[in-house]
């Protein structure tokens, strides 16, 4: 047996597990992550898939644990390149299905139901499929029972028993297959570094309904668009409180569309109103449900902070509810976007000291337990940066593990297992992919694609100097070309651009200008698509601020 981790081993996110049993494949999800604040102009980032690539003749199966963008997000990439069932539970592949269609692949694709009754058999590899609590529904555990032994994939968990859905985590028979023996467990790493249990999701409730009886105006309420079981809570209270809701972000209105039609969230005729109509409502009898909780600039709830969004504008009186975790990486976009919604003077519910998040990942005593139940001879941690994967090893050590049964391994390292043997082999190739705007057949690492780029389109930067106090452009814009079009032979092309970019930078409102980020990125896509409609070329753009 051979397992090779090409994804979520030393990051938060791109979840990828490859299971090689002779000549049979299995791949255990298919994920994305999304790109941190350096790798400007990446929309999304996926796993390098060559080495599962050299052997898809062997692949036999893809098996999703559940629905989030980590675990299904970089499916669309992978159907690109093989034709291969892909097993998933009921809603999980409701989502999937979303993305596909937006890619173009969904008619090639050939995806199968399954639940936590279905048993699947791919030549010596019998898989079974167990019931878990998670942020979401459908997600299931897997049991692979193989020559070299059982061994157990937690997917993404936590023991929550008074879960907001109807599904429990199958602790029994986590328990009858340590009983049985199993071989090696590869265990959710993500909340390691938190002590004790992880809430209930049910446990937020006392806090929300707080928020909800003291609303004075219109409720804004933004979390991920995956989490069901928060959005359903939002939705139970917003009946309670005579309020009705309207949606806005892609994802938020995609997501809970799904979800209704399979049955998965409940909201009762009447509640959800056109985005368009609920200005006609008072606003004590509104709700809104949106995206944007990472402060991402262009979602719907930053658009709002900043009075830019068409239809919905922010008035004093109106509460702010933002119920996620702030993934590391977005404090400072989180913590602009709040500044923004005090200067309209909401009320903002945020943060730990709220209440109003609980985790869908088990914290230490879930990630013991789930060792005491599964007792394995050898154990992996997955799902997390390395330090929580080295936290989650030395967790393991502390419940009884002999440190020479537990190992550590990154992306590319292949994990060779016997019934009596668990060792890091060779390295494959892998890393990571960084996608800009739609996935291609051959996209390759940033540094390579921006210097394809620079060879074909050249390079064009612009300077604009703008006074700190007022936002306005006193010097500029001006631009150098190299390798794109000889600057005197252009006159009007360059014209033209000088006054794109006076037009964008306009076009923002006064806290956006006094934002060097938000101005670099607005001149930025600006000139790459004028450029692009007037040439037919994207030449790399590189917007220098410069503020007096």
């Amino acid at each position: 047996m051979v397992l090779t981790p090409l994804g979520g081993l030393g990051e938060f996110g791109m979840n990828m597990m490859l299971v090689e049993c002779g000549d049979d494949l299995i791949v255990i999800d298919a994920g994305m992550m999304f790109p941190d604040s350096n790798m400007l102009g990446v929309d999304f980032v996926l796993p390098d898939i060559t080495y599962l690539i050299e052997k898809r003749d062997n692949l036999r199966a893809v098996l999703l644990t559940h629905g989030h963008e980590d675990h299904i997000g970089g499916l669309a990439h992978l159907l690109q390149h093989v034709d291969v069932p892909v097993y998933g539970a009921r809603l999980t592949l409701a989502l999937a299905s979303s993305r596909l269609q937006e890619y173009g692949v969904l008619s090639k694709a050939d995806l199968r139901e399954i639940d936590r009754t279905s048993r699947l058999v791919f030549g010596a590899v019998e898989c079974e499929f167990l019931q878990m609590s998670h942020s979401i529904p459908g997600v299931l555990a897997i049991s692979l029972h193989t020559p070299a032994g059982t061994i157990v994939h937690t997917a993404d968990f936590k023991f929550d028993h008074e879960p907001a859905g109807l599904e429990r985590p199958d602790i029994g028979r986590f328990a009858q297959l340590g009983e049985r023996g199993v071989t090696l467990l590869l265990s959710d790493s993500t909340n390691v570094e938190r002590p004790g249990h992880t809430p209930s999701e049910r446990s937020i409730l006392p806090a929300l309904e707080r928020i909800f009886r003291s609303a004075r105006g219109r409720l804004i309420v933004s979390t991920f668009s995956s989490s069901l079981y928060r959005i359903q809570q939002f939705v139970d209270l917003a009946v309670e409180f005579n309020r009705c809701i309207g949606t806005t972000g892609r994802n938020m209105v995609n997501n809970i569309k799904i979800a209704s039609e399979l049955g998965y969230l409940r909201v009762p005729a009447g509640v959800l109103v056109d985005i368009r109509d609920l200005g006609d409502l008072p606003p004590e009898r509104s709700m809104v449900l949106t995206t944007g909780s990472q402060g991402e600039p262009l979602s719907a709830l930053a658009l709002m902070a900043n009075d830019s969004h068409a239809r919905l504008k922010i008035a004093p009186g109106d509460t702010m509810v933002i119920s996620a975790r702030i993934i590391p990486g977005h404090e400072r976009d989180v913590g602009r976007l709040v500044n923004h919604l005090y200067r309209r003077g909401a009320d903002v519910y945020y943060g730990p000291a709220a209440g109003i998040h609980v985790s869908g990942h088990g914290s230490q005593e879930d990630l013991k337990l789930m060792l005491d139940l599964v007792r394995p001879k050898f154990f992996i941690p997955i799902h997390g940066e390395y330090r929580q994967l080295v936290r989650h090893a030395r967790l393991a050590e502390d419940v009884g593990m002999p440190p020479s049964r537990v190992l550590v391994v990154e992306d590319g390292q292949q994990i060779r297992l016997t019934r009596e043997t668990c060792e890091i082999g060779e390295t494959v190739q892998a890393g990571r992919i960084l996608v800009d705007g739609k996935l291609l057949d051959n996209v390759e690492e940033i540094v390579l694609r921006d210097r394809q780029q620079l060879s074909e389109d050249g390079m064009v930067l612009v300077v604009v100097v703008m006074n700190q106090q007022s936002g306005e452009i006193v010097a500029g814009p001006d631009l150098v070309s190299r390798g794109f079009v000889y600057v005197d032979e252009s006159e009007d092309l360059i014209e033209d651009a000088k006054e794109r970019v006076r037009e964008a930078v306009a076009a923002l409102n006064a806290e956006e200008r006094s934002e060097q980020e938000t101005v670099q990125e607005t001149v930025r896509v600006a000139l790459r698509r004028f450029f692009t409609k007037r040439t037919d070329r994207r030449p790399l753009v590189l917007p220098v601020i410069l503020e007096v």
